[in-house]
């Protein structure tokens, strides 16, 4: 049975077990915090997994490491250093930094071949997708690995070219939030409308296809040439900038149309995941695997 470190035991970690384990693989999760043993005993109930604080200890032998620590360069260069101390040196060290360059993450490290970020959108049990991001130093045999452990976890891997601030998913996020927020600040629209405008246009739209198929699909038989040169034309409005000074009323209204704590979260993400496994299977996640291992 194959084995994998989850190193880091929030959100995105426990997730990130909870999808090894289903998978089948040995799950063992690392992280400081006093509590560990109580956490994984409440979140991963029914998934065999070793938790213990010691690192060393947590990689001794594994086969894959999945990083999910804090998003902090300092806290990263101290983890991966100790998990290139007492890893093998076939051994992928993924991280799945939403931020972190791989470049800076691997900096003076010995095994900075073998250091790749695995982002996954969150939570990483349901998201198909995960960047696969390479640093300068990142050997394409890891990438390889890193790509053929998540399809075997019926995730699609998506590798980027070369490393990028914000990598591809939340670059684009960022400035669609960006817009998101100016919006309600300009007074055109309330939180939650917004949000079911999103959902019931281009939440659903994208779902199904991407940006430039929909532009191909937007053009008819023109393809996405005839949608720039007409439609395309005639968008020269300037989509403006939120204002950072005023992101508190933003925040406001956000608090105001869906609560915030334990309950106002756990609320939130059975919701999200309810309507998310409902959708998955009916899209065809996870995709079938074609004969040349490709995804289509």
């Amino acid at each position: 049975m194959a084995v994998v470190t989850i190193v880091g035991a929030g959100v995105i970690g426990v997730s990130w077990a909870r999808l090894f384990g289903a998978a089948g693989w040995e799950v063992r999760v690392s992280d400081p915090r006093p509590d560990l043993r109580e956490l994984v005993d409440r979140e991963l109930a029914g998934v065999p997994v070793a938790a213990t604080g010691d690192l060393a200890e947590a990689v001794a032998g594994t086969d894959f490491v999945q990083e999910a620590g804090p998003e902090r360069v300092e806290v990263k260069e101290r983890m991966f250093a100790a998990l290139a101390a007492h890893t093998g040196e076939d051994v992928v060290l993924a991280s799945s930094s939403s931020s972190l360059l791989p470049s800076v993450i691997a900096r003076g490290n010995p095994a900075a071949d073998r250091i790749v970020i695995g982002h996954p959108f969150n939570p990483p049990e349901l998201m198909p997708l995960v960047e696969v991001v390479p640093g300068p130093e990142t050997s394409d045999r890891a990438v390889d690995r890193a790509i053929e452990v998540y399809r075997e976890l019926g995730k699609l891997p998506v590798r980027l070219k070369k490393e990028i601030p914000g990598f591809v998913g939340n670059r684009l996020q960022k400035v669609f939030n960006d817009q998101c927020a100016y919006l309600v600040q300009q007074g055109v629209i309330d939180v939650k409308d917004l949000d079911d405008l999103v959902r019931a246009s281009l939440g659903l739209r994208y779902a199904t296809i991407g940006p430039f198929e929909s532009g191909v699909l937007g053009g008819g038989p023109g393809g996405m040439r005839h949608l720039v040169s007409h439609v395309g034309a005639q968008m020269t409005f300037e989509p403006g900038e939120a204002d950072p000074a005023r992101m508190g009323e933003v925040l406001d209204a956000v608090e105001e149309a869906y609560g915030t704590g334990e309950e106002a979260y756990e609320r939130l993400a059975r919701l999200r995941d309810g309507r998310t496994r409902a959708v998955l299977e009916p899209l065809g996640w996870p995709e079938p695997a074609s004969a040349d291992g490709d995804r289509r």
